[in-house]
């Protein structure tokens, strides 16, 4: 891999030059109802089709200069690799109940440019617990920065009981300011869809409204219900916006956008009762274990939505007549196109053929589909429609003294790593310990190279962490991991300094999630 790399960039090296990118400091919480949706005064405009074209435009002029800088130091590396991580310190007591977690840690390397993975957290202050999310874009990073910045809020909403919603709507009616739904934590190159925020902000209103309607809704949703009901809820809304009229031609073409664009989720509710994870797609979320001697454990809370999953290819089978069973997922992929079988947006596996060209045909006439990352295309044999949904398979987690972190992660973390290797990496950077097992009967009885291999794997596993941000940790491995499990300097190099054009041919986009949980509620004095 390492030998194919270089000879990729060696050819390339003529037309390349490498971008460095400078860390920032983190730019703290955000308390307020709608904090991204600001809907007074806004100059910022950040997620136009004119502006995503030239942002587009100007990302990537770095692989039509020169001077591909292929010797970086370790000073560069660490600039790129850390240029987006991310260190919240959660306070153990927030006025109202004790915290579940401790802390979070993040980070976001891409691939693609831009970055077609998002990242979101939160917490939540009308109801009770955090909010974690991570989301997989496809087919552009629209619908991927559309859910990440209102899957939360439509969770948090359905989880909020009916007489805190009664003063959302109070508020609303009579312009008064409204209470604070969630506190959000971001980081300062996240951005949001400003032009859109009225529309969000409706069709959230929308949503508790019907919650207010529901004679069962009096205490609010469990989480587990409350995140199936927001998947459901916010692609339905995706697929309504892109159908029906808006208020002017920016708002509709984003809306147009973020439906035929898609993006795969994995969601986790941490509160003081356990951990709920929702998952619809190939992201994964996995919990740390501490064995009673030191080692851990990697317990998997989701399954990954894609042909390697055979439950997952037979419910999709049993949707579709008996005449299509080779033809719905072929080559691994659905309809021979799609990886993941779950993903919020993808109109295109959802809706007849007659109202996806009635959509585009509406658009208005000299409006270019390039732009909007859209185009006439339709898979092959798609015969009964929908072949995708969005319906998220939920996982719960009673919290244990031994559970110590979770990890979420977009697919490009597990095509480097294994659950158990991710853990591992984890634990061992937040023990500071590492741990051998004793050697066995048959590596006593290796030959002196094969006992040489040996001693290099264990040495590497015992090497000090240049990280203290444990996402970071873990990019940092998934990329520059040797033979033998060691960091490789000239590996890690080759693998930034690829160009756009090339860094998706080898890697994915990697956005990396860690949180450290409150074990000591799960002893018997907090029970």
């Amino acid at each position: 891999m390492y030998g194919r790399v270089c000879s990729s960039i060696v050819q390339r090296a003529s037309s390349c030059r490498l971008i460095i990118f400078h860390t920032v400091p983190f730019q703290a919480v955000h308390n307020c109802p709608f904090s991204s949706w600001n809907l007074s005064g806004v100059d910022l405009k950040f997620c136009t089709i004119k502006g995503s074209v030239l942002w587009t435009q100007s990302c990537r002029h770095f692989s039509t200069r020169q001077d591909l800088d292929f010797q970086q130091s370790q000073m560069q590396i660490n600039s790129i690799l850390r240029s987006n991580e991310q260190t919240v310190n959660v306070p153990e007591f927030d006025g109202r109940v004790l915290s579940a977690v401790r802390k979070f840690e993040s980070n976001q390397l891409p691939a693609n440019t831009p970055n077609e993975d998002r990242r979101s957290s939160a917490t939540c202050l009308q109801s009770k617990g955090m909010l974690f999310g991570v989301f997989d874009g496809h087919g552009g990073w629209a619908c991927a920065q559309a859910v990440s910045e209102r899957l939360l809020y439509y969770a948090a909403v359905a989880m909020m009981p009916k007489q805190t919603l009664e003063e959302l709507e109070r508020c609303m009616e009579n312009g008064r300011p409204v209470p604070p739904i969630l506190q959000w934590y971001k980081h300062h190159t996240d951005f949001n869809y400003r032009e859109s925020a009225s529309l969000y902000i409706n069709h959230l209103r929308v949503f508790w409204q019907e919650l207010l309607n529901n004679e069962e809704h009096d205490e609010g949703m469990s989480p587990l219900d409350a995140l199936d009901c927001a998947f459901r809820r916010l692609d339905a809304d995706i697929s309504l916006e892109a159908q029906v009229p808006l208020s002017n031609d920016l708002m509709k073409s984003t809306a147009i956008q973020v439906a035929f664009a898609g993006c795969t989720a994995c969601v986790a509710h941490v509160g003081t009762d356990g951990i709920h994870v929702a998952n619809a797609g190939d992201c994964r979320a996995v919990l740390g274990v501490q064995n009673n001697d030191g080692s851990w454990s990697a317990v998997p809370l989701s399954k990954d939505h894609n042909s390697q999953n055979l439950s997952e290819l037979e419910r999709i089978r049993a949707q579709h007549p008996p005449t299509e069973r080779d033809t719905v997922v072929t080559d691994d992929r659905l309809l021979g196109v799609l990886m993941p079988l779950r993903a919020f947006g993808d109109v295109r596996f959802k809706w007849s053929l007659e109202l996806q060209q009635s959509i585009l045909a509406g658009l208005e006439s000299g409006v270019d589909l390039d732009s909007l990352n859209l185009y006439q295309y339709t898979p092959p044999n798609y015969l009964t429609p929908p072949y995708l949904e969005v319906t998220p398979e939920i996982t719960y987690h009673k919290l244990r003294p031994q559970d110590r972190f979770l990890i979420l992660g977009t697919d490009g973390l597990w095509d480097e790593f294994t659950s158990e290797e991710a853990v591992r990496l984890v634990g061992e950077h937040l023990s500071g310990i590492h741990l051998q097992a004793p050697v066995s009967p048959t590596e006593r009885k290796l030959k002196l190279g094969q006992m040489h291999e040996l001693l290099l794997k264990r040495r590497a596993r015992a090497s000090p962490a240049l990280d203290t941000n444990a996402a970071t940790h873990l990019i940092r491995h998934a990329l520059g991991t040797g033979e033998y499990g060691e960091l490789s300097q000239e590996r890690l190099a080759s693998m930034l300094a690829l160009p756009e054009d090339l860094a998706r041919m080898y890697r994915d986009d990697i956005t990396v999630t860690v949180v450290y949980l409150n074990y000591d509620l799960a002893r018997p004095q907090h029970s």
